[in-house]
C-alpha cells in the first residue's frame, strides 16, 4: 500500500512539473499545451514506477538462472512513445520549407524525461529540468525572434507563424 501512495505522489509531482511546462507552451497558444504536457510527464512517471515494480516481482517470483531483466526497456518503450506523440505534432508547409512546432516536439520530449527522472527518485532533477526548460522555451523564443528579424533567415518566427 505505501509503494502505492508513494507512486501516486511521484505521478502527482510529475503531473504538476508537466503542467508548469504546458502553462509556457499553452499561454504561447501550441499545440500541445497545459493538460497534454501534464498528462504525458505523470503517464511517464506512472509507466517507469510500474515497470520498477514488475521488475521487482518478476525477479522474487521467477530467479531463473541465466534469465535476466533489463530495466531500461520500460524507459525506452515510453521515450519511444512518447517521440511518436511528439513527432505527431511536427508540421511543414507545402508552400515554404519552414518546419513548425519543433520546439513543442521537444518540450514533450522532455515533459517525458521529466516524469522519468520522477519516478526513478530523481526529483531535484526533475523539477530544475522544468525550470531551465521554462526559461529555455520562454526567454530564448524571444532571443531566436530577434536574430531572425536581423537576418533575411525565415525560421517561420513571423506573426502568423508558429515555432
Amino acid at each position: 500500500m505505501y509503494e502505492q501512495v508513494q507512486i501516486l505522489l511521484d505521478v502527482t509531482i510529475a503531473l504538476i512539473l508537466g503542467g508548469i511546462l504546458g502553462l509556457e507552451r499553452e499561454w504561447k497558444q501550441k499545440p500541445a499545451g497545459f493538460r497534454t504536457n501534464m498528462i504525458i510527464s505523470g503517464s511517464a512517471a506512472l509507466l517507469v514506477s510500474l515497470g520498477r515494480i514488475v521488475i521487482i516481482d518478476f525477479n522474487q517470483l521467477i530467479q531463473p538462472e541465466g534469465l535476466g531483466v533489463d530495466p531500461i526497456r520500460m524507459v525506452h518503450a515510453v521515450v519511444v512513445g512518447v517521440s511518436f506523440i511528439g513527432a505527431g505534432t511536427i508540421l511543414k508547409s507545402s508552400s515554404s520549407q519552414v518546419v513548425r512546432y519543433l520546439t513543442t516536439a521537444a518540450t514533450i520530449l522532455m515533459a517525458a524525461g521529466i516524469g522519468i527522472s520522477i519516478a526513478l527518485k530523481q526529483y531535484w532533477l526533475g523539477v530544475g529540468t522544468t525550470f531551465i526548460l521554462v526559461i529555455v522555451n520562454y526567454l530564448f523564443g524571444y532571443l531566436n525572434k530577434l536574430i531572425s528579424k536581423k537576418s533575411d533567415y525565415d525560421s517561420g518566427y513571423k506573426k502568423e507563424n508558429l515555432n
